[in-house]
């Protein structure tokens, strides 16, 4: 074997001096992170020149200078958090919630409104935009969100508005949001926004249950289902829907199994631009979320991960995200972004996701939101495996 140390004609004639490699490195990393979001200016701006905007912070912090530095928010309360003129740009929000309130992540409505529309650009129980769409506090960490310990809630979603931006939070609880944190980081510019930028947006679905086409199958290698064919996947799990021309960004989605066995043994399918048959098929879920073998153990990375991986049965649950920053997917008239539940979607799981994306405005309403204790995963009575449907109450998960 030859040895890089000591193979000279491997060695680089003119060296870099180490510094000045570190040098390169980190412009490299700051280069992709712009080039990734270089549609809306870059959150990352370069820290080499001066920046000319103002940076201001909406916050929850006590008026007076005392030390209570949170909201409180009584059932059926909407509190608006950010209320600012524009142009300017959402470079960060941070949350953290103190509450009794059982499953408050589901109960808890953050909706985001762009220049003064009627019609929010985002909307979605509050857990889940951050990715924890079953309920319950995990830590995992991503380019764009990110849950650190303990229980802090962080996004980094670059969100530019010409006029006015907007965000508020609403408790559909049955018991006050005891503290309510946060701290929303925002810049006002006195330049407006480059032509043509596109404005973030966040929409909610859930299935609860999927329903899948069987319930005579005993394992997912089943002969009735692997030689079952779906090409057009009308029956699939939609992430979202959108009109317009724009570019998906990525999703968040989380599994709670009604039946045993794998549940993500079916494909991604991307409609562009009013495609009968999806434009993009990818090969199963794990493959989709970037791992393999059903992922095996949680892993949690920048673009990808799968931050709870559990035993296949009937009870257990998943969580997975992908962002594609690498490669944004555009869109000129209009998506839709699906995944099959089970092969050829036999299967009849509950998922509960959160895709983004950035389009011009308007945009299409967004599918209004379940009630408040629809929103809540709950076990349901479909059959199959580890599911007979005889005498087998429909349950909630415990909050963690």
């Amino acid at each position: 074997m030859r040895s890089l140390a000591t193979d000279t004609a491997l060695q680089p004639r003119n060296p870099l001096p180490f510094n000045i490699l570190c040098a390169s490195i980190a412009l490299l990393v700051l280069n992709f992170a712009a080039s990734c979001l270089g549609q809306t200016g870059g959150s990352m701006p370069d820290i080499t020149q001066q920046q000319t905007y103002t940076l201001l912070r909406a916050t929850s912090r006590e008026s007076t200078g005392a030390n209570a530095d949170f909201r409180k928010l009584t059932p059926g309360t909407t509190l608006t958090i950010l209320d600012a003129d524009g142009p300017g740009m959402i470079s960060h929000m941070w949350f953290t919630i103190g509450s009794g309130e059982p499953y408050h992540l589901k109960r808890i409505i953050m909706r985001i409104y762009w220049d003064n529309e009627t019609s929010p650009s985002v909307e979605t129980p509050i857990g889940d935009f951050f990715g924890l769409g079953l309920g319950v506090y995990h830590t995992w960490e991503s380019a764009m969100l990110s849950v650190g310990n303990s229980k802090a809630m962080n996004s980094f979603f670059p969100m530019p508005y010409a006029h006015h931006a907007r965000i508020t939070i609403t408790n559909l609880g049955k018991n006050t949001v005891d503290s309510l944190y946060y701290n929303i980081d925002y810049r006002k510019d006195s330049h407006p926004l480059p032509p043509h930028t596109l404005y973030f947006h966040a929409q909610y679905r859930q299935a609860q249950p999927n329903h899948g086409w069987t319930t005579n199958w005993y394992a997912n290698g089943d002969p009735i289902v692997n030689y079952k064919r779906d090409l057009d996947g009308k029956d699939n799990y939609v992430w979202f829907e959108a009109k317009g021309h724009g570019q998906y960004i990525g999703v968040t989605m989380s599994v709670l199994q009604n039946q045993d066995g794998w549940w993500g043994e079916g494909n991604d399918m991307f409609y562009i631009d009013g495609t009968a048959l999806p434009g993009i098929v990818g090969t199963g879920s794990e493959d989709y979320f970037l791992g393999a073998w059903d992922f095996g153990a949680p892993f949690s990375f920048q673009l990808y991960g799968a931050p709870i991986v559990s035993k296949e049965v009937a009870g257990e649950r998943a969580s997975v995200y992908r962002f594609h920053l690498d490669s944004p997917i555009p869109f000129t008239q209009s998506m839709k972004a699906s995944i099959e539940h089970g092969h050829s979607n036999h299967r009849s799981d509950n998922f509960y996701s959160v895709a983004y994306w950035y389009q011009d405005e308007p945009h299409m309403p967004l599918p209004p939101l379940p009630s408040a204790d629809d929103l809540i995963p709950t076990l349901q009575v479909v059959g199959g495996p580890g599911n007979t449907g005889v005498n087998q109450p429909s349950t909630s998960l415990s909050p963690r």
